[in-house]
C-alpha cells in the first residue's frame, strides 16, 4: 500500500502551546486511512513539524503502508529529511534520527514541499490538537 502523507506542525509562540497534524490517504483510491492530532504541550514549532512525521510514519508502519509520499509545507523540515540540509539543534536530532530509520522501513518513499494552501488539512489538525481537549 503506497500512502501520501501530509504534515504539519504548529506552535503558539515559539516555544508554546504546540500540535501535531497528518493526514493519510491511500494514493490509490484517495481514501483518507487516518487523521492524526495530538497535542504536544509546550513545544518549539521545529519539534512540532518533525513530531507530526514521526507521528505518521508510525502510523503508516501500523497500517502496513510499503510506499510513503511525505508532503509538507516546511520546507526546512522537507530539505533535512533529503539531506540537503543538516539538523543541527540537539532538540532536533533524536527525531531525525528516528524518522530516518522509520523510512528505512519502506520499500520507497519520497519527500516534497508544498505550498501551504495545498497542505490545509494538516494544518486544521495540528490546530485541532492545540484547541482540543487538554490544548
Amino acid at each position: 500500500m503506497r500512502l501520501v502523507i501530509h504534515t504539519d506542525g504548529a506552535a503558539r509562540g515559539n516555544p508554546g502551546p504546540a500540535g501535531a497534524g497528518a493526514l493519510l490517504v491511500d494514493a490509490d483510491d484517495g481514501r483518507v486511512v487516518a487523521e492524526i492530532a495530538e497535542f504536544l504541550g509546550r513545544a518549539t514549532n521545529n519539534v512540532a513539524e518533525w513530531t507530526a512525521v514521526e507521528l505518521a510514519l508510525e502510523r503508516a508502519l501500523t497500517e502496513g503502508a510499503t510506499h510513503v509520499d511525505l508532503r509538507m509545507d516546511s520546507q526546512l523540515v522537507a530539505r533535512q529529511i533529503i539531506g540537503m540540509y543538516r539538523v543541527k539543534h540537539p532538540d532536533l536530532q533524536p527525531i531525525h534520527r528516528r524518522v530516518m530509520a522509520m523510512l528505512g522501513r519502506f520499500e520507497g518513499y519520497t519527500v516534497g514541499h508544498v505550498p501551504r494552501e495545498r497542505n490545509k488539512e494538516a494544518d486544521r489538525l495540528s490546530n485541532v490538537a492545540i484547541d482540543g481537549p487538554g490544548g
